[in-house]
């Protein structure tokens, strides 16, 4: 399985590519990373150093790559934080000379755009671009509870409301739905659910809520559960690997006290997860 991975990249710590490629490459996928920032460390600790790569950056490796003559045996494109529209339309391009060479090659897209309690948190123009622009081109998108309202236009308090949601982002192009930290009516206090819809099917699986904040958890789910859905061609399979690997490797980062997922020290949780989530239809 070969995967073409855009998205940013951090020498300390998980986010981005430094999330996703890993656990792709733990469980055997052949990960072709194209960075479209190189910093130090995340955003979030307040201070970094390092660069933001421009679009035409993407477009030349992207090209090196064709040169090549492998884009054929490209499987899939994922891309998460886009810094600017500009970066949007390197992947789109990207995208395009992907399916030029292979017409199956699969596109997931983790929209992000904000979260529950921060808002939205990118660059103007970046949510529209994700509505307008990725989600009618995607096959896969992968948002979270904030993504899902904002892209939708709508409020979701309940699972019809959230089913309701999905059935509009699909409407407008993804086959595959996955939405994370979703929070309803009907989720207890101590859990948090995720929901997977594939065509007119619908499965949820709830976990234990883990006393832990820390980023690239996001970037992790998006790369597994595009992986699993490609390895087993079911979304239900694939949101449990997912909801399995994802919390075995944040319960250990929570034990450990540790600011940043233990992508590296929790790893065969990728392969064989401790616990095991059963996704069930709803």
């Amino acid at each position: 399985m070969n995967i073409l991975s855009i998205q940013s990249w951090v020498a300390y710590g998980h986010v981005g590519n430094a999330s996703a490629v890993f656990p792709l490459q733990r469980l055997g996928a052949e990960v072709w990373a194209l960075n479209t920032v190189q910093f130090s460390n995340h955003t979030g600790y307040g201070a970094w150093r390092g660069q933001v790569f421009g679009a035409e950056l993407i477009g030349d490796l992207v090209l090196g790559i064709e040169e090549r003559g492998v884009l054929g045996g490209c499987d899939a494109v994922l891309s998460g934080y886009m810094g600017d529209a500009a970066i949007g339309e390197a992947i789109l391009g990207a995208l395009g000379r992907v399916r030029a060479a292979n017409a199956e090659a699969v596109y997931c897209c983790d929209p992000v755009i904000g979260d529950v309690g921060r808002g939205v948190f990118v660059r103007p123009g970046i949510p529209e671009f994700m509505r307008d622009r990725a989600l009618p081109a995607a096959t896969i998108v992968t948002p979270n509870h904030f993504e899902l309202e904002w892209l939708a236009g709508t409020t979701v308090s309940t699972l019809d409301q959230a089913k309701a949601a999905v059935r509009g982002l699909q409407a407008r192009g993804p086959r595959s739905v996955l939405v994370t930290s979703l929070r309803v009516e009907d989720t207890p206090a101590d859990s948090i659910d995720l929901l997977a819809a594939e065509g007119e099917d619908f499965f949820r699986v709830r976990t234990p809520l883990l006393p832990i904040s820390v980023n690239g958890a996001g970037d992790a789910i998006a790369a597994l559960f595009l992986f699993h859905r490609l390895r087993w061609g079911d979304a239900r399979v694939a949101l449990s690997s997912v909801a399995s690997s994802i919390y075995g490797v944040l319960k250990r980062t929570s034990e450990e006290g540790s600011r940043e997922i233990l992508t590296v020290g929790a790893q065969d949780e990728f392969v064989r997860p401790s616990q095991i989530f059963t996704a069930e239809p709803c």
